[in-house]
């Protein structure tokens, strides 16, 4: 069965689904092929269900990138503002939760039916269940899925990253990139958990579902957060944020108790003792018990000087990790690497090669930090993309 449009859309996350309306809005005729039985799969488990759909601090410097300039066009085009009034014109109530990050009050499934709604008043027609054989491109676009051929002037690749290949991620975005002589640059899990070296998961590993408030820095990159001890690693909101910015074979430093100098009473005297049941009691008083008692007998105070309480009170702002790996694309929220965006124009994401391919969202060389950033790169990289395909 051959169907003939103006725009064909594969991919129908979250950039796909808004390029798809933009266009629609234009008068084009739009398909969305998706490869799942229904759009939005990973915007259902967004947020712990709750879809933290953007953040209202948005700025170019919450993204990585190699060219750190090129989203910034895109990201001043469609603001969270914009998102925003989309989201409200649908009546969906919404909060603030920390840090300018914005969530449904209700479920996720809310901005789902959203993008659904408008997408059939925009006149587009969504396909899923969608298994593309093939695409080809002469003077149009054409795409084999079965017994099924799509025909279009127009392409745009809005199929994803790597993260989360049980949601049905796959590498077909930066295959068909390859297939048209688009350059990738190398993809690697970002927004991912840490995995300590062998020697930290003796010390650690049993600590599992302790949880403290730090400073968790990598590079110039630091980040103020709760961190999560696992089974095999570090995790929490803090590992995350530097997880994009870690590199193989580095460290990363913690502070494990910002703000707090817990052995300065024992050090200055002031009637402290200087015994371990005080200095266990300080340091318990700013983190988990567990983790205080722990940090304590790995790390004993040599002497009770103030040189030694002082060395302690150091390395407690500064515990050093090596981690051995991240927790691989399984467990990353994102993929960091991608079309490489000198590639693209940074107006309207069309390929600079290629007239009518275009590519959006998260298989972009362009990573958003953790707290709605990235689905605000897919509305704006979606947005427009829409307005010139």
């Amino acid at each position: 069965m051959k169907h003939d449009f103006d725009v064909i859309v594969l991919g129908g996350g979250a950039a796909g689904p808004m390029c798809a309306i933009e266009a629609g809005k234009r008068g084009r005729c739009v398909a969305v092929l998706e490869r799942a039985p229904r759009i939005g799969k990973k915007i259902l488990i967004s947020g712990g269900g709750r879809c933290n759909f953007t953040n209202l601090h948005c700025q170019p410097e919450n993204f990585i990138s190699a060219n750190p300039h090129f989203a910034k066009s895109a990201l001043a085009a469609y603001t969270p503002a914009d998102f925003i009034g989309l989201v409200e014109k649908h009546g969906i109530p919404y909060h603030e939760k920390t840090l300018g990050q914005l969530f449904c009050d209700g479920s996720a499934q809310q901005i789902v039916s959203m993008l659904e709604l408008e997408c059939r008043q925009a006149g587009v027609r969504v396909f899923t269940n969608v298994t593309i054989q093939s695409v080809e491109h002469k003077s149009s676009f054409k795409i084999r899925a079965g017994e099924h051929e799509f025909e279009a002037s127009t392409l745009v690749v809005a199929t994803g990253g790597l993260s989360i290949p049980k949601m049905g991620a796959t590498s077909f975005g930066y295959e068909l990139a390859k297939q048209f002589g688009v350059r990738i640059n190398a993809t690697r899990p970002a927004l991912v958990p840490l995995l300590f070296s062998a020697g930290d998961h003796q010390h650690y590993s049993d600590l599992t579902g302790v949880s403290a408030e730090v400073v968790a820095a990598t590079g110039k990159q630091r980040f103020r957060e709760k961190m999560l001890f696992t089974h095999r690693g570090l995790s929490g909101p803090a590992i995350l944020q530097i997880s994009s910015y870690w590199k193989p074979s580095t460290s990363a430093i913690i502070d494990l108790a910002p703000g707090h100098h817990f052995t300065a009473p024992i050090r200055n005297g002031n009637g402290a003792r200087r015994d371990l049941s005080a200095l266990k009691a300080a340091l318990r008083a700013v983190l988990p018990q567990r983790l205080a008692d722990r940090w304590l007998d790995l790390h004993p105070p040599t002497a009770w000087t103030n040189h030694a309480l002082a060395e302690l009170e150091r390395q407690t702002h500064n515990w050093i990790v090596t981690p051995e790996s991240t927790d691989g694309y399984d467990k990353a929220e994102v993929t960091a690497g991608g079309v490489d965006t000198d590639e693209l124009s940074a107006k309207t994401m069309e390929s600079r090669k290629i007239p009518g391919l275009y590519f959006i969202g998260e298989v972009v060389d362009v990573t958003g930090q953790l707290g709605g950033f990235n689905f605000q790169w897919a509305w704006a990289s979606g947005f427009c993309a829409g307005q010139s395909a």
